[in-house]
Parts: C-alpha cells; structure tokens; sequence
C-alpha cells in the first residue's frame, strides 16, 4: 500500500514539474517570426508614409507664399 501511494506522489509530481516546465518556456515558430517582421515593416512603412505628408504639407506651405 505504501509503495502505491509513494508511485502516485512520484508522478503526480512530476506531472506538476512538466507542466511547470511546459509553460515556462516560449518557442517562437516560424508563423510569429513573420507575424512580427510584418509588424516592424508595417510599423516602419507608416512612418515614412508620415514623414512625407509632412514633407507635402510642408512644401504646400511654402508654395503658397
């Protein structure tokens, strides 16, 4: 009988210890690699897309006087 309970304290905690384990580690798969260059480039094309406006606005500006 208490070889019993020992065996399932055994793997009740090491079922615990991989679960643990399992959800402390973060694999990034090749689905979020290009998730997050998609973002950067989005990220980066917006801001030149905003630096122009800028620019026309500017150039708009100077037209006028």
């Amino acid at each position: 009988m208490l070889k019993n309970k020992r065996s399932a304290v055994t793997l009740v905690a090491m079922g615990l210890l991989s679960l643990t384990l399992a959800g402390c580690q973060k694999h990034e798969g090749p689905a979020e690699k290009a998730g997050k260059a998609i973002d950067k480039a989005i990220g980066q094309a917006g801001q030149q897309i905003q630096k122009a406006g800028d620019n026309i606005q500017g150039a708009a500006r100077d037209a006028q006087k």
